[in-house]
Parts: C-alpha cells; structure tokens; sequence
C-alpha cells in the first residue's frame, strides 16, 4: 500500500453472542474515497463506530497515521463521522452549525470566521451562511454536514449511508458532488452504504463485507467485472446464473453444463482461479455482456442459448428483457438503445442469447 492512513487490524467485535465483525484487516491510502458495503447485518456500521470510537472492539486495533487510537475518546480522534440524519441545529444558521466544533474547542473568533469561509466555499454554500437548515434542499443540507466535519481538519471522514435521505434524482447528482468535494479536500472518505451502484461510481476501492467478513477488495472494476465468489456476482450489481458442473478444463479453457438446462447443452466458459472439475459451481455472466438476435452468429459468439422473450422494459438508455431459457431459468439480458434505431422484440418472441466465453465467469457454490 503507498501511503495508508488507517489501517485495521484483525478487528473483532461481538454483540451478545453474535460475531458482528470476524478478523477485518485492511488499510486506506491517503486521499482515498473508500467504500465498505454488504447487506444488513454484514457488519459495515460496526466497524465505522469502531474507528469512529462510539464501540470499541473486542479484538484488534485501529492505527491512524500509524498511530494506535485504542482508548481515545471520540471527540479526540482524528475523524469525524457524518451521520445519516445529518444532525443539524435546527436553530442554528448554517455558518453557526459549520462554527460550532471549533467554537467548542475555543478558538479566536477570527480563525473560526476565515476557516467557516473556506469550507463554506469549499462545498459551494457560500451564499448560503444566514440561512436555517429548514431553509434548505436535501443536497444543501448534506453539504452542511460535510462543512461541519471538515471545519476540524480531521485525517479521515466517515460517511454513514450519507445519500440515503435523499430522492433518486437528487442522489444522483450528489454523487458527483461528493465525489468532487472528496478530490478537493484531498481528505480520506471512508463510507458504509448497502447502495452497490453508489458505491461503485464514488469509490476508488472498495470492501465487500457478509456475515461479519471481508470477502473481496478492490477497485470498483475489480469487484463488478472479476467478483471472487457467487455472494459478491449476486449482491454488486445483477447478474445471470446457472448451476452445474465444470466437466472440462485445459489451460483456462472450460466446458460447463448445466442441470437447470433442459437439453444438457455445454457451454465454453473461461475459468481463472482455483475452481476444480466435477464439482458443484455456478456460472454467472452480467445482463450487459450479452446479445439477442434471431439467429446463431457462430463466427461473432462461442455460446448460444434459445429462450423466448416474457417481459421487454424501456430503461431509457436501454431496454431490459426477461428472457425465459427453461422452466426455471430466466435471464435478464440488457441492450443499449441510444442509438435511437435498436429494434425492440415483442413478448413471444424465440430468440437466441449469445456471449463470448470470457465475459462469464465460474464461481464455486
């Protein structure tokens, strides 16, 4: 790692007789978005409030600029953590909330009024000071928030579902704007979100966390394109699946069948890591990585599936099928429509899947 400035060591923390975090390790470079997801109860806000020092672990530590935090209160460490109420003042104006900690803290009333002017002008609110929390948009008040832990200077940032209050709309702009804010500052973001398209478009790595375990870590492609198990194919964005069997594999080149395919066809799959032959495995390849047309194109694609279309959705960008390939296998098979000219199939219609051996991939069950 270049240059870490949090690191986690082998952190355990039990609620009752329940493994909430088991052994979490991993650092965050300096200047970092970083981004911890999993589902409910994975353990992800468990081990924000460990290093925010709101729980302390039962095992392990947490080491800030190489430093250990154990035993420091929450209002020494070198954090700030953004909750997901944003927990403003109502009462107070938006320079006052932003002035509030290094007033607290006792600093010259000058220093506090030229630091509130460069955050507020940092997260673009600053014309914004005089007005009260009530006064403001969704994306407004979540700037305050930011202004009001950055005003501490703090090493790294921790954001607890931090889009969560907003609409779809207004999220999705904030994205882009929290992103921005982050490369500004130049601050370490650490954020805890079960939003996987979220965090996939704000990290530059990320965590994926289930049952209190860290599976995988990575860059957003990493985790999205070459997934280490089944749980992560399923949970970081949609995928298609079928469970069968590896029955050939020669240098990286595979035949895999399926038993939830009517007529035992194989399919040519490119397997990569420790996925052994004969054995129980799942087969997973992206809605997008995949081509409908009327007829097999042998000389463009190495696999080949009939199904006949049960559901057609216009997304906008793109339109959405449901494919059905047997009784109980359907797959959703995405395709660009920017173009403007993208022929769109009825429902009924016999179609064939197609796909390149290498977009798919084998996983073990």
């Amino acid at each position: 790692m270049a240059d870490p400035i949090l690191e986690l060591v082998s952190l355990v923390k039990r609620h009752g007789g329940v493994l909430a975090v088991d052994h979490v390790s991993f650092g965050i470079n300096r200047g970092e978005f970083f981004s911890i997801v999993g589902p409910s109860g994975a353990g992800k806000t468990s081990v924000l409030r460990m290093i925010a020092g709101f729980e302390s672990p039962d095992e392990g530590e947490i080491r800030i600029e190489g430093r250990s935090i154990r035993g420091i209160p929450p209002h020494r460490r070198p954090v700030n953590l953004i909750f997901q109420s944003y927990a403003l003042f109502p009462h107070l104006t938006v320079a006052e909330n932003v002035a509030f900690g290094p007033k607290m803290q006792g600093m010259a009333t000058g220093d506090i009024q030229s630091r509130v002017r460069d955050v507020l002008d940092m997260v673009k609110l600053t014309r914004k000071e005089t007005r009260l929390p009530a006064q403001l948009s969704g994306g407004e008040q979540q700037r305050v928030a930011i202004a009001r832990a950055l005003i501490n200077q703090p090493a790294v940032l921790l954001l607890d579902e931090p889009l969560s209050a907003l609409d779809q709309q207004l999220r999705q702009e904030m994205q882009g704007e929290l992103k921005a804010i982050q490369k500004r500052v130049g601050i370490s973001f650490v954020c805890v979100t079960h939003h996987q398209k979220e965090a996939l478009a704000l990290s530059d790595r990320l965590a994926v966390m289930h049952q209190g375990r860290v599976l995988q870590i990575g860059t957003p492609e990493e985790i999205y394109g070459n997934p280490d198990c089944r749980f992560i194919a399923q949970f970081v964005g949609n995928s298609n699946e079928l469970r069968g069997m590896l029955i050939a594999n020669e240098g990286g080149s595979g035949l895999f069948r399926s038993h939830d395919l009517e007529d035992g066809q194989s399919i040519r799959v490119h397997v990569s890591g420790d996925v052994e032959s004969h054995k129980p495995v799942a087969f997973v390849v992206r809605p997008e990585r995949l081509h409908l047309s009327e007829t097999i194109e042998r000389s463009a694609f190495e696999n080949s599936l009939q199904g006949r279309v049960e559901k057609v959705l216009y997304l906008g960008s793109e339109l959405q099928y449901t494919i059905q390939l047997s009784r109980s296998v359907q797959w959703t098979v995405q395709v660009s429509c920017l173009s403007g000219r993208q022929k769109v199939w009825p429902v009924g219609t016999t179609l064939f899947v197609q796909w390149q051996a290498q977009d798919g991939l084998v996983l073990p069950l």
